[in-house]
């Protein structure tokens, strides 16, 4: 966070992050599982109803992830669901405001091309500043415990709310 920012101590908004992103993850995982099987079973039926010309629209499956996290992330609480439950939210690093489309594209598709390289990206957060991932960096984005923004917010009466609403 800039040190536009006044009265911020970095460990407040950070203290227990990064296990509680492991697991917001695994949430996150559960649900997309969960969202691509009715999909893929409609799309299968599709496919076996239109005498296999259906079976085309299956390349669709995987735009499933990605709009779930691009879309989390434009949703008020800026969070995935399962961020939000385990009681994070994503800022910009900047000023703590929400994150815009554009931050919230690059972060999505960031996370998407270190996944698919494995995963070991994400290392990177056990010696980045704040325990910023590869994504985070890219986009300008930062994560951080809602409570704490939520406190700091009505201590400091930011002009957006603990909602994201500007």
């Amino acid at each position: 966070m800039s040190q536009a920012i006044q009265g911020v101590r970095d460990e407040d908004f950070i203290t227990g992050v990064m296990t509680r992103r492991c697991l917001a993850w695994l949430i996150d995982l559960g649900l997309i599982c969960l969202i691509l099987v009715p999909v893929f079973l409609v799309l299968f039926l599709f496919g076996l109803v239109t005498l296999g010309l259906g079976f085309g629209a299956m390349v669709l499956l995987p735009a499933v992830p990605f709009l779930y996290h691009f879309l989390s992330l434009l949703r008020p609480s800026s969070a995935t669901p399962g961020q939000a439950i385990l009681g994070l939210t994503v800022r910009r690093d900047e000023d703590l405001g929400p994150p815009t489309g554009l931050q919230a594209l690059i972060f999505t598709l960031v996370f998407y091309v270190t996944m698919a390289t494995s995963g070991l990206l994400l290392l990177i957060a056990l010696f980045t500043v704040r325990h910023r991932t590869l994504h985070d960096l890219a986009s300008d984005l930062v994560v951080v415990r809602r409570r704490t923004f939520e406190d700091w917010c009505h201590q400091t009466g930011a002009s957006w709310s603990a909602l994201g609403n500007d």
